[in-house]
């Protein structure tokens, strides 16, 4: 990276946010640069780990399922490009328990996107998952079409396809930037000074730290903790397609992953905020 060549857009953070905005800045014919403290989709970041669930479910919240909708589909368009298989197309089940008032929102929702589901009582669950447990469910909501993602691998494979567009990539650390005035340059911890046109900070959970005084009151990063674990080998039951990835809504939330081996193994979250955590907290 040239120390005196000047960019069109400067993207900080290399995240899902902000790789996606790097790549479509760069299909514009803009010169991009990307910058990152510690690489694509880290271990620190929102975007890191084995899995998200892609999912169109949201109640009455249209706006999420449309914007879900059209993710999937530029991920699979990018996959497809990339020759990746990083979206498994295992299905999401909803469980929730009798009067649920999302699923019920999320029904009338999904019928107005045209969004393909199929609504299950408790009976018709029992019969075609017999290997569940279904206390204390009512209903069930499948998404055919939905499934898991395999984040870490996907943000990376967007930032290697920007960089085949044109952006360039470094992993720096960008100091804080001060004044009031309208950005025009920053600098590094490396002590490298980037001038551009225009500044996105797609930080993430860092961006409370990079702007205290709008944003330290309304950012506020918590530790969630994520567990793997698989059936005993030679049980198929729990692993697609005898079994979609599924949720219990306000509870666990459970993805099925595919590891390099061809093995299936289940990734289980909590639903809800974890403890206060310090972003750049080495633990």
């Amino acid at each position: 990276m040239s120390q005196g060549k000047a960019f069109d857009a400067v993207v900080i953070g290399a995240g899902v946010f902000g790789a996606w905005t790097a790549w479509h800045l760069a299909k514009r014919k803009q010169r991009v640069l990307l910058l990152d403290a510690y690489g694509a989709a880290h271990s620190r970041a929102s975007s890191g780990g084995e899995s998200r669930i892609i999912r169109m479910s949201y109640g009455p919240d249209e706006i999420y399922t449309r914007w879900s909708r059209n993710s999937l589909a530029q991920w699979k368009e990018l996959f497809a490009a990339a020759g990746e298989n990083l979206f498994h197309q295992t299905g999401v089940l909803w469980l929730a328990g009798e009067n649920d008032p999302t699923l019920r929102e999320s029904v009338k929702t999904l019928g107005r996107c045209e969004v393909k589901y199929e609504l299950m009582e408790r009976a018709e669950l029992e019969k075609r998952y017999p290997q569940v447990n279904f206390a204390d469910i009512a209903q069930g909501l499948l998404e055919p079409e939905s499934g898991a993602l395999l984040a870490r691998r996907a943000v990376a494979c967007v930032v290697q396809d920007a960089l085949r567009h044109g952006v360039e990539f470094a992993i720096e650390h960008v100091n804080q930037p001060t004044g009031a005035k309208a950005l025009s340059q920053i600098t590094t911890a490396s002590g490298r000074t980037i001038s551009a046109g225009q500044f996105v900070f797609a930080c993430g959970a860092w961006l409370g730290k990079v702007f205290p005084e709008i944003l330290k009151s309304r950012i506020f990063p918590t530790r969630q903790e994520v567990f793997f674990f698989g059936p005993p080998s030679g049980d198929a039951r729990f692993a697609p397609p005898e079994l979609p990835t599924w949720l219990f809504q306000a509870d666990d939330v459970y993805a099925w992953i595919r590891t390099h081996n061809r093995e299936w193994l289940a990734q289980r979250a909590r639903n809800g905020r974890g403890s206060t955590w310090r972003v750049d907290s080495q633990r």
